[in-house]
């Protein structure tokens, strides 16, 4: 039953989308549309609107679920991607602070010693600071790219 009435509206709904329409103005000044034209009146003729689609068949639940999954993966993808991209501009910066730190070590003299191969303190010499000022400014130069 529901079947046929889905035809009979459809047929109808054809056959209504070819039909010609008339417009016109009656003595009384009152426009009027028709799909028959006055006897007695001058007409004009309407095009009438373009056909309209049928509406697309609607979504299944599994569909809508995999959409909403689809979209809750790239959610958790992008957090992921954000968080990374956080903790790298962390270790960005923190590498930038330490260099400058020992940057400034350096720079500001006075004893500096160092551990070396056998674990033994040894303190650095004139020429030693300077090898390692440069060594400290070029670091410094490398890691602290973005000046902060």
């Amino acid at each position: 039953m529901k079947a046929i009435l889905i035809l009979v509206l459809a047929m109808t709904a054809a056959t209504a989308a070819h039909a010609q329409l008339y417009k016109w103005v009656d003595k009384d000044g009152k426009v009027t549309y028709s799909d028959q034209p006055p006897p007695d009146a001058k007409a004009s003729r309407v095009n009438p609107p373009p056909p309209v689609a049928a509406p697309a068949a609607p979504r299944t639940a599994i569909e809508k679920d995999k959409e909403l999954e689809k979209g809750r993966t790239q959610a958790r993808e992008k957090a992921k991607a954000d968080e990374e991209a956080a903790k790298r501009t962390k270790a960005i910066e923190e590498n930038c602070a330490r260099a400058r730190a020992n940057l400034r070590t350096v720079t500001e003299g006075g004893r500096i010693a160092k551990t070396d191969e056998k674990g033994e303190r040894v303190i650095l010499d004139d020429e030693q600071i300077a090898a390692e000022r440069v060594r400290a400014e070029k670091s410094v130069a490398e890691l602290c790219k973005n000046p902060s």
